[in-house]
């Protein structure tokens, strides 16, 4: 791949190369291949931009494959444009640039279906899905895709978000009952799947809430002023792991709190142990704060499946020029 044309991959194409079930197992993959040491990931950075809003940027380099990438977006009020690019690491070569907030959504619901596969008692049937944003569908979807759903129960303290991602579940034929909850212990009771996804500043979810058995996934707080899980839950957790080490020791207001670091597990040096929930664990949880291994390796899978289709647009590669080292004015 290295020596042929760089593409340009619209938001689209990307949707049509790559479905959320086929993502989580090509993740689960790469997560393997940065277990053994064949790709790392570069710590993600960030400068505020004005209105609150931030440029952000994390990446990883692929050793096995050869090619290394980084994403970068600006969020802010108006919205986000996510693009990851990808460069040979041999020749330094641009392969390929993706339109990325389909890819972005995908891998965060794949890292969901991975850390489900790998945590989640076998027979865990019914989740609590709380928080009703723009990854919520996606999450639900990526646990679906690790474990039958008998049940999905759906929580947000707006009645409207509640009832409108029920709709959209309902709509998707996913499989399985969805309920509307009008409590968070409602949601919660007896749940074996939890997915928390929420903007909230305080913790949400207490030790009390949870079932004998429960997998918790806690992606919505990946910055320091955000917290989801209250400090008496991690005393219950006979595993918990993160999606970068780095990150939830420096952004994770809720481990940093608990510090309990030699607790702490790196998903991928899991899943390259092959190590599954432990035997009669009575939690277990997930922690995600957004990793670059994993947008490069569904960004690999991704341009190798547009070239085998003949999708995306060729891009010229850049050519080198000397610079002016005058105006033409003087």
């Amino acid at each position: 791949m290295s020596d042929a044309e760089p593409l340009w991959l619209r938001e689209a194409e990307v949707a049509e190369l790559l479905a959320l079930d086929e993502a989580i197992d090509v993740l689960e993959q790469g997560l393997r291949v940065e277990g053994h040491g064949g790709a790392r990931g570069m710590a993600k950075t960030h400068v505020e931009l004005p209105g609150g809003g931030g440029l952000h940027a994390l990446g990883a380099s692929n050793i096995t494959e050869r090619f290394a990438g980084t994403k970068t977006w600006a969020h802010t009020a108006g919205g986000a444009t996510p693009l990851l690019v990808i460069w040979s690491s041999e020749t330094g070569a641009l392969a390929a640039v993706i339109e990325a907030f389909a890819l972005g959504q995908m891998r965060t619901g794949a890292m969901t279906g991975v850390a489900t596969r790998w945590l989640a008692r076998p027979d865990a049937d019914e989740l609590a899905q709380i928080g009703t944003g723009k990854q919520a569908l996606t999450q639900v979807a990526a646990v679906a895709a690790a474990r039958r759903l008998r049940r999905v129960r759906v929580y947000s303290p707006t009645p409207a978000h509640r009832a409108g991602l029920v709709e959209r579940l309902r709509g998707a034929a996913l499989g399985f009952d969805v309920l509307d909850c009008a409590s968070l212990d409602e949601a919660l009771e007896g749940a074996s799947l939890v997915t928390v996804a929420t903007r909230a500043r305080a913790p949400i979810v207490a030790a009390r809430q949870l079932a004998a058995g429960a997998h918790v996934n806690a992606i919505g707080a990946i910055t320091p002023e955000r917290a989801e899980v209250a400090q008496d839950v991690f005393p219950r957790c006979a595993r918990i792991a993160v999606d970068v080490l780095q990150a939830a020791r420096e952004l994770s207001a809720e481990l940093i709190a608990y510090d309990g670091w030699p607790r702490v597990q790196l998903l991928a040096e899991l899943v390259a142990r092959e190590e599954r929930r432990p035997e009669g664990a009575d939690l277990t949880l997930f922690k995600a704060m957004g990793s670059g291994v994993a947008d490069l390796a569904l960004g690999l899978e991704v341009v190798a499946r547009a070239r085998r289709a003949g999708a995306g647009r060729p891009i010229t590669p850049p050519e080198r020029v000397r610079v002016r080292l005058r105006s033409k004015e003087s």
